[in-house]
């Protein structure tokens, strides 16, 4: 048993209803106590839709004693605090009803969103987001722009590897991927995308304890460890609180703008709102009268 036998104020009633069978969901008899706190008590009935259908008996009996359990301590606690706390403590009404005000006002606002809210976010308003905000774009991380492959040692032509890696030749980009196919343990070679320096140094074994310095010393790393060989070419880095290219930060600057058009379209919304209630007269503000 779960609760001790000797908490005299709680009394608890399994019967069969941990018995490995779902048969005691079945709702047989609406006041067939499984558990009790105080005045307060919880019938098989209460527990029918607490437990999926394609769950297995045990994992059910699982959910329901653990189900028994927070009843019990919540209404325990419950009963203490009502014993305890004075009557104005107790009184929540004032937030209740401003939390269920917002619950709804945001339920309103999300549908309105959902029914009106342009998603569409061309390149031309990306691009012009950027120039005119380019300073709110800073990099909190050192970016690379690298090409590197990842062979194991004892893997063919190695030589030819380091000559594609440095080669700008569309033809030997072509050779490298190919090979690559074939024997890299893993590669990247889309040299045209800014990747995070740390990511790149979760990859690569480059041991350094200031990243600029590094960067702006290093084009291109032949390492060797006991097991692999690493080709990297870094291609261009930009510097942490450097501003942030526009390829990297695109997404970002979409997710910004449709935030922004949903701002808008709710203070646009309240706008109007309270443009047609004046109009129609549907509120008043009545001014206290001066005392003479």
């Amino acid at each position: 048993m779960f609760i001790k036998k000797n908490t005299c104020i709680v009394s608890v009633t399994l019967i069969s209803l941990f018995i490995f069978s779902c048969s005691y969901f079945k709702k047989e008899k609406s006041d067939e106590v499984v558990a009790r706190v105080y005045g307060k008590y919880l019938d098989k009935t209460d527990l029918l839709s607490i437990v999926p259908k394609e769950l297995n008996p045990k994992d059910s009996e699982i959910v329901v004693r653990n189900y028994i359990n927070s009843w019990i301590k919540l209404n325990l606690l419950l009963h203490k605090a009502e014993e305890n706390l004075t009557k104005d403590q107790k009184n929540f009404d004032i937030q209740l009803e401003d939390y269920r005000n917002s619950l709804i006002t945001y339920a309103y606002e999300k549908e309105l969103i959902r029914q009106k809210l342009d998603t569409v976010v061309t390149e031309e308003q990306i691009k012009n987001y950027y120039n005119k905000n380019e300073k709110d774009f800073l990099l909190r991380d050192n970016i690379v722009k690298v090409l590197y492959v990842k062979t194991p040692l004892k893997t063919p032509a190695l030589w030819k590897v380091k000559m594609w890696c440095k080669s700008v030749n569309p033809k030997d980009r072509a050779l490298l991927e190919e090979y690559c196919r074939e024997y890299a343990e893993n590669y990247f070679l889309d040299d045209e995308s800014w990747l995070l320096f740390d990511d790149v140094l979760k990859e690569i074994p480059i041991k350094t304890y200031d990243q600029e310095n590094y960067l702006m010393n290093h084009t291109f790393i032949e390492i060797q460890d006991a097991e692999s060989n690493y080709f990297v070419n870094i291609k261009g880095f930009k510097i942490k609180e450097s501003v942030s290219p526009l390829s990297f930060e695109r997404d970002n600057v979409r997710n910004i703008i449709i935030n922004k058009r949903k701002i808008d379209l709710v203070n646009e919304m309240e706008k109007q709102v309270l443009k047609d209630a004046a109009k129609n007269k549907d509120f008043e503000i009545y001014e206290k009268k001066q005392k003479k």
